[in-house]
Order: structure tokens, then sequence, then C-alpha cells
């Protein structure tokens, strides 16, 4: 009987189907599918992808969902709300009459994915459902105009199509798709609400009850990070689907590619990691359920592939290797040790892959390539190899040769080199929180040799840019963002640093506005505004970024991430779309037809929105900040669990739960932020002027200690435990200890 048991309760009702209006009950197989008529055209719709759906406001759990549906010059504006696990509300308001109301007709439709009938109980007004012992009630505000059967949802549209809306012949008490009718002239607006219990009676009393509680609207964002946060959880909610073929949900690079061109489900390796970290940033379940669609997948051989659909799979490509930069933060943000104990070992045998499968010549630097494993779609080609390095077209391939012998690229790539130094980095650390310390020692030797030959031999000094080489030859014309991820891996000296942010000013390379675009501007590419030919992506801007937070360059990144989610900003607000990439002169994602509308990694760049007033990086660990202005950020999850931060008047506190543990005048980013029984540390950035601390959840019982650098500083109660800070030209490590509750049985 039931689709799916492993779904927690809290997200059991959600918009797992291709279509984004309809909502299904996944623990039974239910569906609420709305479905619109109108006679001007003569033409019925169920709002399937590419249909006109504008996608609105999405919780993780679907406690709210909100959409504007259109249809035929009419426009609705359609939200779901969901009291509790097991109840479900909804309204419509129409926004734009595109014809007289009583000959456009919208549509309820309750059914289940096993077939079992809906019955209308016209005493009571309700549609009712019996899966199993439980019984599902749908009642609306105003009445239906007439009840519908059909035995499957593409039979009611062609019943539209083919009878019209005076149509009375398919009325019917059951079915098993049962349509409640209403049209726009006797119910303009209207709310429906759908309640679930193990009695009938029961099901329709509390959805009755449903009804009459007032409709509660949560208010929009205010401040730039709140914007960036809620963009960020929309994105992924919408893009977050059931995967029917393996029982799972996971995040899709696109619910219209997953569900529509992949057949039923797609993981692209790179991107699939991304949506691990975006959801992240709310919620650990769903960054586990990401991990586990990567993890799944990985081969005998060690790799992990490049593209797994439901009709072909690349298991002789695998991706640039951004999982141990993607599994370490989230260890960072929720310090959950399953994470790490769960990916390293897999993580470990993909990182030996790549260099027992593609460093033929033992240089101790790696090419792409294609493996003589599976038959997936361009194995064994040029395409193909190049293809692995998630960059399919970019110009920095053109010059490299496909060796058929060893089947590679004949060129060593600078960025998949320096995401292979990081890897390792990041495994180190792994391996060293698991106690696994020779394992630890093996990882970081071969990350400083990745990073010593990075430096050596890719680094042209005639342009003072690092750039992909031929094996055995010179350095190839073309250039990429990729040429930065060196200062991302730690692997450039200060001078060479100087250089590439000399690059990323020049406006004819890759400076102007917008940035970063995916080809140097003076490449002859640069024009072909085609995919990785010139256009900016948003995993460009990601990377770019933490290189230089890495290497302390904090106004440049800020200025990066702020251009970002201004350019994010630019498609969000006005058109509600995420996409997957954009021109690199105009800004304009749509100019191409190539691009998709709702791609899951272009809320990367609302990330780097988010990033002004919080972050965790193996760099700087757990940072908050004071962008200045008014708002709140938050819930997002954190090592202390889900927090919030409130900035006003040039304060910010950071609220745990219903308790304030933080409250500061300070200025800049307070980074390593950690928290304990007993125990707190941060670090403070350089302070212009003397400021405070305040622990509003401490107080003077609790004998707190309190030091600066090592060096004692006085304690006061004042609305909480209060330190003052004097001014420092230079940062300085804080710590607060006090005497804990003791807990026990």
């Amino acid at each position: 009987m039931p689709v799916s048991v492993n779904i927690p309760l809290e997200r059991a009702w959600n918009s797992w189907s291709s279509r984004p209006a309809e909502m299904v009950f996944l623990p039974l197989g239910l569906r609420l599918t709305p479905l619109a008529f109108a006679a001007s055209t003569g033409k019925a719709c169920l709002f399937e992808p590419g249909d006109a759906v504008t996608l609105g406001r999405h919780a993780l759990d679907a406690s709210l969902v909100e959409l504007q549906l259109s249809h035929a010059g009419t426009t609705l504006d359609w939200r779901y709300a969901k009291p509790d696990p097991f109840s479900l509300t909804g309204s419509w308001q129409t926004a734009k009459a595109g014809e007289w109301g009583l000959r456009f007709w919208i549509n309820l439709c309750l059914s289940s994915d096993s077939g079992e009938e809906v019955r209308f109980d016209e005493t009571q007004g309700a549609a009712v459902i019996r899966v199993g012992h439980r019984f599902a009630a749908l009642v609306s505000e105003e009445p239906p105009v007439q009840v519908t059967g059909h035995a499957s949802l593409a039979d009611a549209v062609q019943d539209y199509e083919t009878h019209g809306y005076f149509h009375t012949r398919s009325r019917a008490e059951a079915a098993p798709v049962l349509v409640l009718r209403f049209n726009l002239e006797m119910m303009r607006d209207n709310r429906f609400a759908l309640a679930m219990a193990d009695r009938q009676d029961l099901a329709i009393a509390q959805a009755r009850a449903l009804l009459a509680r007032p409709e509660m609207v949560p208010p929009q964002p205010v401040g730039e990070p709140a914007a960036a946060l809620a963009a960020l959880r929309d994105v992924v909610a919408w893009n977050t689907v059931w995967d029917g073929i393996n029982q799972r949900p996971y995040t899709a690079i696109s619910r219209n590619w997953d569900l529509g061109k992949f057949g039923g489900f797609g993981v692209w390796l790179n991107d699939q990691f991304y949506a691990a970290l975006m959801a992240g940033e709310l919620d650990a379940g769903l960054a586990r359920d990401n991990l586990a669609a990567v993890f799944s997948g990985a081969t005998p051989q060690g790799n992990l592939p490049c593209l797994l659909t439901a009709s072909d799979a690349w298991v002789d490509r695998s991706q640039s290797p951004i999982g141990g930069f993607v599994v370490w933060q989230l260890y960072l943000r929720h310090h959950a040790r399953d994470l790490i104990e769960g990916a390293y070992a897999t993580l470990a045998r993909n990182h030996a892959w790549w260099w027992r499968e593609r460093d033929p010549g033992g240089t101790g630097l790696a090419s792409f390539g294609t493996s003589d494993m599976g038959d997936g779609l361009y194995k064994g080609t040029h395409f193909g190899a190049r293809n692995e390095s998630a960059m399919d077209n970019s110009p920095v391939h053109d010059e490299a040769r496909y060796d058929k012998a060893t089947r590679t690229l004949d060129l060593w790539d600078v960025g998949l080199n320096s995401l292979l130094a990081l890897d390792a980095e990041m495994l180190a650390l792994m391996a060293a929180e698991l106690g696994l310390e020779e394992e630890a020692a093996a990882h970081a030797v071969r990350s400083e040799a990745t990073k010593d030959l990075i430096g050596e031999t890719l680094w042209d000094g005639d342009r003072g840019i690092f750039a992909n080489r031929r094996r055995g030859g010179g350095f190839v014309r073309s250039l990429a963002p990729t040429s930065f991820y060196p200062m991302l891996a730690g692997a450039a000296t200060p001078a060479q640093v100087d250089r590439l942010c000399q690059h990323l000013d020049d406006p004819s390379a890759f400076g102007g506005d917008p940035v970063i675009p995916g080809v140097s501007r003076a490449d002859p590419a640069f024009g072909d505004n085609s995919y990785w030919r010139g256009r900016i992506w948003p995993p460009f801007n990601y990377l770019v970024y933490h290189g230089l937070r890495r290497y302390g360059l904090d106004e440049r990144a800020s200025a990066l991430a702020q251009r970002s989610f201004a350019l994010f900003r630019s498609a969000w607000e006005s058109r509600r779309i995420c996409p997957e990439n954009y021109n690199a002169e105009t800004g304009e994602p749509l100019d191409q037809p190539d691009t998709e509308r709702f791609y899951s990694w272009g809320a990367l760049m609302a990330k780097l929105g988010i990033a002004a007033a919080t972050d965790v990086t193996p760099w700087h660990g757990w940072e908050i900040a004071n962008p200045g202005g008014e708002g709140e950020l938050g819930p997002f999850a954190s090592p202390l669990g889900p927090v919030r931060l409130a900035i006003s008047q040039g304060r910010l506190s950071l609220i745990q739960g219903e308790r304030t543990v933080l409250d500061t005048d300070v200025a800049g980013r307070i980074s390593q932020l950690s928290m304990m029984d007993g125990m707190l540390s941060l670090r403070l950035p350089p302070l212009e002027r003397a400021c405070f601390l305040r622990f509003p959840h401490l107080h003077a019982g609790m004998k707190p200690r309190a030091s600066l650098d090592g060096e004692a500083v006085a304690t006061t109660e004042e609305g909480g435990i209060l330190i003052h800070l004097p001014a420092s030209a230079k940062a300085a490590d804080f710590e607060l200890r006090w005497r804990a509750p003791i807990t026990g049985n």
C-alpha cells in the first residue's frame, strides 16, 4: 500500500511529482491535482512542466507552497499550507481573468496511485478516499458546481476537451479520479482543505475545522541575506522530487529535466554535490538524501560516475572532485559525525581512482579522460573526455588531442589538479577526525605534492596566470575561471595571487560586469556565447569566492559575492527564474535556448548572498557577520542546530530557539565560532572602536571566565554576561568558560 514508509512524516505531503502544482502524500500515494479548462481555447491543463507556472515560495517541508498558475490568459495565485503532517489546506485567488469566469473552470482532482475509488459524500460536501485503514477527506469553502468521475487524469482532460464545460454525463459519486469542478464566475476565489483520520466522519470534521481557521501568510524576508536564504530554500525545495524508480527523494538538477528528459531521474555528479551543500544550509536530512543519491552510484572500479539516469550510465567518466570539499563543509556546519563516516571511504576510493586512471605517465598531474567501462553515450571520444570536466564545450580543451592509448586528453588541467589537491586536503581532515592517522598523513602528503607541481608546472610566467598545459608541451591559449582554482587549493604564492587578482580586475580578461565569464573576454570563443564558451556559470563564482577567502582577500570576496547575488536577483525578483548560466555581457539568462530556467546550482549565487551574514568554510569555521541594515536571517542550520540572526541598529543577535545566545555590536566577520556546554570560543576581527559581547543566557552564578588572546578580561552582569572589548588593529581569539549545569538521570 505505501509508496514510501521512509520519508519523514513532516515532509510526507510535498510537491513530489513532475507537476509543480500537484501535492502528493507519499506514504499513501494520494494526489491532489489542479486542472484548468478554458472554453476560449477548448483546452484543459494539468500544469505540466513547460506550462505557464511561476514558482513562488516553497518551504522544504511544504508547510508553505505558493505558485502562480496561468492558462489561456487567466492567472491564479495558488497557495498550499500544512497545519500538521496529515492535513493540507489551499486556496486560489484570481489575479487576472482571460475570459468570462463562467467559462473558465478550475478543478480539484483527488486520486491515489493504487487506484482506490474516491467517493463524494453529497450530504457532507466531501470527497473521501480510503487507502488501507486511513481515510482522507477533501472539502471546499464554496461547494463545487458539479463532481465528475474519471478513470485517470488524462481521461478528465479528454472529457473537457471533447465535451466542454456544459457536459454533465460524466457526473459521478465514485471513481478512481474524482474531480470537484468550480468556475471563476461563481468561485473567483476559494479555499479548500484535506485531512486524514482513521475514521471517515473524523476526517471530514477535521477538514471542515481547517476551513474555519483564518489563512495565515508568512511575511516576506527583510534584508539581502534573508532574501538570499529564502531564494536558496525555494530553489532547493521546488527541485526536490521523488525518484519513483529508485524509491528515494533527492534534489534534481531541474525537475523539468530529471522527470522529463532523463526518463524519471538523473544524477549529475557535481550538481548533486552542490545540491547537498545547498540543502545542508537548511536541513541535514535532505543533505544526506542528496549525498546518498551520489554514493549509491559508486562503481566497483572506484569512481563516482559523471551521470546516472533512467536510460544511461556514464561510468567511464567522473567529474572534477568537489565531494571532499562539500562533505567537509557539511560536517563543519552540522557537526554530525555520520556525514564523514558515510562519505570518507567512498570519496577516498574515488580519489585513488583519479590517480590510477588519469595520470598515465605517473607525472603527479592528472588529465581528463574516458575509461573502457560501460556503454555510456560519448564513451571513448574527445567529447566524452572533456565532458568529465563538467565544462563540456569549454575552449580550454579545444587544443587537446584525445590519446586513444591512455584514453585521456593530452593536457594537464589546472582546474582538475587544483580540485584534486583540495580533495586530498579535505580527505586528510576527515581521516584525522575519524582517527585514521596514517591515511590522514598520506592524503596530506599527496595534497602538498600536487600543490607543488601545480605551482611548478602550470604557472605561465609570461601571462602571469595558471593555465592548462599539453603533456610535454606548452600552455594552451584559452583561459577559464579554473585558472584561479589554485587559490582554492592553497597552491598559489602571494606573488602569484597578486597577478591572478590583476586578471580578475582586468575588464578585457575576467573583470568587467557582470562576472565571472566562463572564458577570458579577450578569447575569440567569448563571442560564441554558447554554454561554456563565454557565459557566466554559478560554480565558477562560488569556487573563486572561496579561493579569495582562503587567501584572506575578504573585501574582494565580498565584492564578488555581492555582484553575484545582484546578478541572480535581476532574474529572480522580476521573473522568479534561477538560471543555469548568464550572458557575460548583458546578464540575460534566457538569450540562448540551451539555458535551463530553474536549475539547482543557480542557487549558488544566492548562497553567496547569504555569506554576507553567515558562512561555514574550512578556513574560517562558522562565521557570523553584521552586513548592516535591518532584518532577520533564518532559521538556518548551524553547529548549534537551527538558529537565526537578527540585525538591528548596528547590533547582531544570534538566537537559538527562543533564547539569545550572543548579542554584539562588533562590525566585521566573527569567525571560528564554537559553542558547547561550558565553553564558547570565537575569533574577533580587528576592531576600529570599542565594542561589546553580551551573552544573555549566562549569569554570574555560572562563574564565567573570559580571555582575549589568552589574557583574562573582566566580565560583568548586565542583561546577561557582558564583556567590553577595546579597539584593536589585529584579530584576536576570544574564549569564555562557565560552569555548565550538571545533567544526569
